[in-house]
């Protein structure tokens, strides 16, 4: 039974964590994609600039590219599938389990 619910455990951990990545590879394709859309003046760059602290305002090195975003968020709901997966083999075993007890 300890198995089991090892088992269910290691799925839903595993399943929080792809949605975490889920979205924040969703958002970082939002801000790439809004970030290339908007037209920008040279006086709206210099007022955002003088905006935001240094270090907190992104660089482009540091910032992933839309595509690299893309290449996370297809393999965050692949590990989100397979735990998914998990979690009913899981399932189907514990509803074994009480079938063979009962």
């Amino acid at each position: 039974m300890m198995e089991i619910q090892s088992a269910f455990n290691a799925g839903l951990q595993g399943f929080q964590r792809a949605s975490a990545g889920v979205t924040e590879a969703t958002v970082n394709i939002n801000r790439q994609t809004s970030t290339n859309r908007e037209p920008d003046t040279a006086a709206e760059t210099d007022v955002r600039q003088a905006e935001a602290p240094e270090q907190n305002r992104p660089t482009q090195s540091q910032a992933p590219s839309v595509e690299q975003s893309l290449v996370q968020l297809t393999n965050e709901t692949r590990t989100a599938e397979a735990n998914v997966r998990s979690i009913q083999a899981a399932d189907e075993a514990l509803g074994t389990i009480i079938d063979v007890r009962v």
